[in-house]
């Protein structure tokens, strides 16, 4: 009996001790098989997650950041011990016990699974087996997928430290609206750092991991909530917190960016525009646009924030003047339904989605707005971030006044305006701003605003650096993305003639010279071409000085001609306004595009004397780590180290640049175009109570509009004109137009850097010189004609030849107005002459680039 009965629990014994070996080995050979050709663990201790680039202003403060996923990398050692309690807490309690996986998790989640007859299958997964879900492995819910997880966290546990797993999985992990990591998440709930965060708050973000999309604190309050206090009381069943602060916390209301209670981290940040737009543009075409959307760089920008807004301000009040001055009503060409115009509520959700620009600020800031109302001569808006009173908001009649509609439908312009409803219907989206006093800034009432068609742009930098500290590509940046400071290939007109002057006197002319100013025929395979001066007349033998003070086209083709299109050229595409330009001659009068950016750059090298710049609109950049990557300033500073260098004596920088240009011939060129600013064309435009350098421009027919000029530090350029080219209009000259954008952006930019007299080179000898005929004056002369001029000394300047460019004039040569009429002269010879006969069917006018 009783060998039966041990054979009995032998045998049950066996069968047991075999069962265990078998599930052993079957689990042991699942192991391996699953174990085999698995992704390498060893690649996390490298691990790289995308991270947001941050864009910083020369104050230090964030100006824009790009991403692809909202994340900011925060090591282990910097997240606050509560975060980290609060999802362990959340997620895995045993996270510091275990070793990879949670055996009595799983075997938990088994049996709810199998008592719930598989309604409720939870996951048991420690944080180590997330980790490698979200880096190695796919998001299924397959045995298969299980069991790698977990071979892979147990050799994840071998090779890296609990800290280390937890920052992976801390910054890695999605916490919904487009944030990745606690950091990104802490901001875009509560615009909070990590160490600013409440012990509630730490709580919310360890809920979303979950299910995020689940936990939404507006749509899905009471579910959050419930899951926010069930973390809560797990950190204090874990001994994390004490019940006083449990209690505390689970009392407290949920608070979020979401709800409206917390005004969100992007508020801070000014709107994008065109600067940080192509720092964008240009990093990602330098690294990539995958490395610079994700690469975690730091750019330190050049923007200087304060003159940004002194530049878009002044284009844009060019702009504005200009499409108001043209008297048309375009409006927004948006419409609300009337049928959503019922309620406050529904006309400012209908106005919310509505895609006009909101960015401008100009006197004050202009609105969105939808008209409620039209009354027999007024009409009532409902105007975007504006609260509503009692009387209503109202365009009055004598806000219209000024335009006349332009019709959608017909392409025709209507009669002028002299009630609201002659402008405006019921459900047209509209642009208004505050009209104020000039005296107090008490309000007036509000004003309609409109977008002009009318653009342009503007760019300042140093002169001896190349840092860009302004750029404006365009009215509004949310109506038009487009940089034209950048982007933008337009005619220079007269702004290119300083390139043709300097490579004149590069090749042995000087500011005294004389150059014909006299008709000209030039033929071309499409005709005779008659290039003439702005001002249709002939002014014959002028000095070059005046010649580019007066902006004398004739003289400028002459001049091209004589010294050879070919050495033009090589000067323009020196200088980088060309890659490879053109050799006609009417590409001397600027008829070749190019952008303003490149001009801009160009004139920095007139006002430094000679030296090259490149233009920057990056200080420096940072990758992840806080490497430099770049940095653009590569001058060599000699004595900044010195720790005994004198109180007030700033270190001794050494230039490293290339000479482009003879700095005689740079100063030449420089005085002559302050002559531009004292008495030329820029005359009645420019006055900054500094030397001031510069150039106008206008094209044939006014289709673009330009000056550029210069101080002894900063250089500034404008532009304005029609993305579609066409004419501006009688009247409109680069020195109306573009002139008070310059004086508006200059006259801040002096009282903040500063102006002085640009610097004379050691080779300059000045010799006083008659403007007007270019003859030799005695050192005590005096007098309006009087130039001093700085000619290179060692040579003796020759006085008395004219050049004409291979077109010989006679010495009894007339002055001619090209007017159409005919006119009779008397030649070198004493013969008689008609000249300046109206053009023929088959030539060409003007070529009038001036």
């Amino acid at each position: 009996m009783l060998r039966f009965i041990m054979s009995f629990f032998g045998g049950i014994f066996s069968m047991i001790t075999l069962g265990v070996g078998m599930t052993a080995l079957s689990i042991g050979a699942i192991f391996w098989v699953y174990g085999q050709d698995l992704p390498s663990h060893e690649s996390l201790a490298q691990y790289t997650p995308p991270t947001i680039s941050r864009i910083y202003s020369v104050e230090g403060k964030i100006i824009d950041e790009f991403a692809q996923e909202r994340r900011l990398y925060t090591p282990a050692n910097e997240i606050p011990d509560m975060v980290k309690q609060a999802f362990i807490s959340a997620e895995d309690k045993n996270f510091y016990q275990h070793q990879g996986y949670d055996a009595r998790g799983i075997a938990a989640a088994a049996v709810d699974a199998v008592r719930s007859r598989g309604q409720d299958v939870r996951g048991a997964s420690t944080i180590t087996q997330q980790v490698m879900k979200n880096f190695l492995l796919s998001g299924d819910r397959r045995a298969e997928r299980k069991v790698k997880e977990i071979i892979l966290a147990t050799r994840l546990e071998e090779t890296l430290s609990k800290d280390k797993i937890l920052e992976l999985y801390l910054n890695e992990i999605f916490l919904g609206q487009n944030s990745y990591g606690v950091t990104a998440a802490a901001q875009t709930y509560f615009n909070k750092s990590l160490s600013e965060l409440e012990v509630q708050e730490a709580a919310f973000l360890a809920s979303l991991p979950k299910a995020p999309s689940d936990y939404h604190p507006v749509r899905n309050r009471d579910r959050v909530m419930a899951r926010r206090n069930y973390v809560l009381r797990e950190m204090f069943e874990n001994g994390y917190i004490t019940q006083e602060a449990m209690q505390e916390a689970l009392n407290a209301d949920l608070v979020t960016v979401q709800n409206g209670d917390i005004e969100p981290f992007q508020a801070s940040l000014p709107p994008r525009d065109y600067f940080t737009d192509e720092i964008r543009r240009q990093l990602s075409e330098d690294f990539g646009e995958g490395e610079f959307f994700s690469g975690g760089f730091s750019v330190r920008a050049t923007l200087d924030p304060e003159m940004q807004v002194e530049g878009a301000n002044a284009l844009r009040r060019a702009l504005e003047d200009y499409d108001r001055s043209r008297g048309v009503w375009r409006g927004t060409g948006e419409r609300i339904p009337e049928e959503n115009l019922g309620t406050e509520a529904e006309w400012r959700a209908a106005l919310r989605d509505v895609q006009v620009a909101r960015d401008v600020d100009l006197e004050n800031p202009w609105h969105p707005a939808v008209v409620l109302e039209v009354g027999s001569s007024d009409a009532r808006i409902g105007i975007e971030g504006v609260e509503e009173d009692e009387d209503g908001h109202w365009i009055p009649a004598a806000d219209v006044q000024w335009a006349r509609k332009w019709n959608r439908e017909t392409e025709r312009l209507e009669s002028r305006a002299s009630v609201a409803g002659d402008l405006l219907d019921v459900g047209d989206v509209v642009l208004v701003r505050k009209m104020t006093s000039d005296s107090d800034g008490s309000f007036i009432r509000w004003t309609l605003r409109q977008v002009p068609v009318v653009e342009g742009a503007f760019m300042a930098m140093d002169v001896n650096t190349g840092r860009v500290i302004a750029m404006q590509g365009g009215f509004s940046y949310q109506h038009s993305v487009f940089n034209r400071a950048t982007q933008a290939q337009r005619q220079p007109g007269s702004s290119f003639k300083p390139f043709v002057y300097a490579s004149a006197l590069d090749s042995g002319y000087s500011p005294a010279t004389i150059v014909v100013d006299a008709p000209i025929e030039i033929n071309t395979p499409q005709g005779v071409w008659r290039p003439k001066n702005s001002s249709n007349k002939y002014y014959g033998p002028t000095p070059l000085r005046t010649g580019i003070e007066q902006s004398r086209n004739l003289m400028t083709i002459r001049l091209a001609q004589e010294i050879g299109m070919s050495t033009v050229a090589r000067y323009a595409e020196r200088f980088g306004v060309y890659d490879d330009m053109g050799l006609h001659l009417a590409n001397a009068l600027g008829s070749e595009e190019t952008t303003l950016y490149k001009m801009v750059a160009a004139y920095a090298m007139f006002a430094n004397g000679g030296e090259r710049v490149e233009p920057t609109l990056v200080d420096r950049i940072q990758d992840r780590y806080g490497n430099t990557v770049y940095r653009h300033d590569k001058r060599d500073c000699v004595n900044c180290d010195d720790p005994n260098l004198v109180t007030g004596l700033g270190p001794r920088i050494v230039s490293n640049r290339e000479r482009i240009m003879d700095p005689v011939t740079a100063y030449q060129l420089t005085s002559m175009m302050r002559g531009v600013v004292e008495r030329g064309t820029a005359a009645g435009a420019v006055n900054l109570g500094v030397p001031t350098a510069g150039k106008t421009g206008t094209t044939n027919d006014a289709k673009d509009v330009w000056f550029i000029g210069f101080t002894s530090n900063i250089v500034a350029g404008c532009y304005i004109g029609y993305d579609q080219p066409r004419t501006l209009g009688r009247g409109a000259y680069g020195s109306s137009m573009c002139g008070p954008v310059f004086q508006s952006f200059m006259t801040k930019a002096v009282a903040k850097y500063g102006g002085g007299e640009f610097k004379v080179p050691e080779e300059c000898q000045f010799i006083n010189i008659d403007r007007f005929s270019g003859s030799r004056l005695g050192s005590g002369a005096s007098g309006g004609n009087v130039v001093s001029e700085c000619f290179r000394a060692g040579e003796e300047p020759i006085f008395g030849i004219q050049m004409d460019g291979g077109w010989a004039m006679g010495s009894g040569f007339d002055v001619i107005q090209p007017d159409g009429r005919a006119k009779q002269v008397t030649t070198s010879t004493g013969r008689k002459a008609v000249v300046g006969p109206k053009a023929s069917f088959g030539t060409m006018s003007s070529g009038g680039l001036y």
